[in-house]
């Protein structure tokens, strides 16, 4: 059994799934957020079914660039996206800003790697810092617009990253793998169109990771070691002060919040959103590890963890009641189960 193969096409196929699940989600309630994950998803499927390609019949040039293009830039950003349209409403865009500030100094550095990237370097860290300014501003007066701003960098970013994909040239053979674990790696990608990955991958994976872990804080019975209020109305120094208390406070609460969500989960008061989030939250942190691996040389989980991430994600989205309160073949008017949610634990 050739586990090249037979991993990718596990994870092709239960994106695939998920992918029906969500845009039949979206075809009947029309929220933004349910579209951008469907999509998410669809590119997982496919990333996934370039690998499943490459290891049954082998890689060609043409497979390799759908695969870097989709697995390497697309996947990430668009899930993350999904997450940032559902937090469109919270502060959520205020934790994206130093993400972007890291992506900058990231871009002005890329050059020490990729010498073929100094003249876009520049551009890339512009476009981070300006996207941190919005997107903080925005947040900051409680604007939904972050989340369009952001929206709209992820879709013009990718336009961009597949009109760079389909002028660039590639080396012979064409593509390149492992030749130990004969798994693909991006070190025939131009250092411009590398350099240009994190902004989607890390603020993506960010955005889906942190993201769950932020709705689990929403939604769980919290004990507030540490207390901090955002409230703009306060003077901006003492607004600073409680921004940094709270880049603490926040895990520091987090933690200790977990046994009594435990309890909770234990006497059927815990609010399904929260084992939901906490289950999304693992499915984009292993990816995001593996992938970044692969970057770097290491490459034997990237599979096992490609896999491991759509189950988590899937298994996160089938035990939020809230968001999935009937169970049914999509597409169709044939319910598989209907499941009503318990009642919410107090915070």
């Amino acid at each position: 059994m050739n586990l090249n193969v037979v991993l990718p096409f596990a994870s092709s196929v239960l994106s695939f799934v998920f992918f029906l699940f969500l845009i039949d989600q979206w075809r009947e309630r029309r929220r933004p957020y349910q579209l951008a994950w469907a999509i998410g998803m669809l590119w997982y499927g496919i990333s996934a079914g370039t690998e499943f390609l490459g290891g049954a019949v082998g890689w060609s040039e043409p497979l390799y660039r759908v695969w870097y293009l989709i697995g390497a830039i697309l996947v990430a950003g668009w899930l993350g996206l999904g997450t940032v349209l559902l937090l469109a409403k919270t502060r959520f865009g205020l934790a994206l800003v130093p993400v972007f500030l890291l992506l900058a100094l990231i871009s002005l550095g890329g050059p020490k790697l990729y010498p073929d990237a100094a003249g876009v370097a520049p551009i890339y860290a512009l476009v981070s810092v300006v996207l941190a300014v919005a997107v903080g501003v925005l947040a900051f007066r409680r604007s939904g617009r972050w989340a369009s701003v952001v929206g709209l960098a992820i879709v013009v970013g990718s336009a961009v990253a597949a009109g760079l994909m389909a002028t660039e040239t590639i080396a012979p053979p064409g593509y390149a793998i492992d030749p130990q674990t004969h798994i693909p790696t991006g070190e025939l990608i131009p250092g411009y169109l590398r350099l240009l990955t994190p902004l989607f991958n890390v603020t993506g994976a960010f955005a889906l990771s942190f993201g769950a872990l932020f709705s689990t804080y929403i939604f769980m019975p919290k004990v507030r070691v540490i207390r901090y209020s955002l409230d703009r109305r306060q003077a901006l120094g003492s607004w600073l002060q409680n921004m940094a208390l709270g880049v603490v406070g926040f895990p520091v609460n987090l933690v200790a919040s977990i046994p009594g969500a435990v309890n909770a989960l234990v006497h059927g008061r815990l609010n399904s959103r929260v084992p939901a989030t906490i289950l999304i939250a693992i499915g984009g942190i292993i990816p995001a590890i593996t992938s970044g691996l692969n970057r770097f040389g290491s490459t034997s989980g990237f599979f096992v963890g490609e896999l491991l991430g759509v189950i988590f994600l899937f298994a996160g989205f089938l035990v939020s009641v809230e968001v999935f309160e009937e169970l049914r073949v999509p597409f169709t008017t044939r319910v598989i189960r209907i499941r009503r949610p318990r009642a919410v634990a107090q915070a």
